[in-house]
């Protein structure tokens, strides 16, 4: 059986805190405000992880309001997803993602961040696709008040 699941997410930019986008800390003047380290891109990955079988999202698995998990690494969520859709006997056939934002550029992370999903998804680099687009000073995002991901993925019964 093959299932897709799309996902999105969006955080505001606040100082004081590192920017890190797909497990990877980027270097700029600015970092994301969430109740986790605000992984935009994982976020998105996890929910589209999630849908795709058909398991809600991971507002569900990792409330904001649990003050135990303020903080956390969002490769732990993934992690923490991946596990549960293999316990589903689910497995990655592909992630196609695309990050959202004016600034910072995004495309010398992207190798690093395609990496760290694979190896968090326990699939192959081929099967991870990550693209950077901007909305062209359009919106919020335009104006550069943050960063925005979707993600589709495919996964397959094992």
């Amino acid at each position: 059986m093959i299932r897709v699941g799309h996902g999105f997410d969006v955080h505001k930019f606040v100082s004081g805190r590192p920017c890190i986008i797909g497990g990877v800390t980027i270097e700029y003047s600015h970092g994301l405000d969430g109740h986790s380290d605000a992984d935009v891109l994982l976020h998105a990955i996890s929910d589209a992880l999630l849908g795709a079988a058909g398991l809600g999202d991971i507002g569900k698995i990792f409330p904001d309001s649990d003050p135990d998990i303020e903080g956390i690494n969002s490769r732990e969520i993934l992690k923490k997803v991946i596990s549960i859709v293999k316990k589903e006997k689910f497995k990655v056939v592909n992630i196609d993602c695309t990050i959202i934002c004016e600034q910072p550029k995004i495309q010398a992370y992207s190798e690093a961040m395609i990496a760290n999903i694979a190896e968090d998804c326990i699939c192959s680099k081929n099967q991870i696709n990550i693209k950077g687009t901007t909305t062209e000073k359009l919106g919020a995002l335009g104006r550069g008040e943050g960063i925005a991901a979707q993600a589709v993925c495919i996964i397959e019964s094992i």
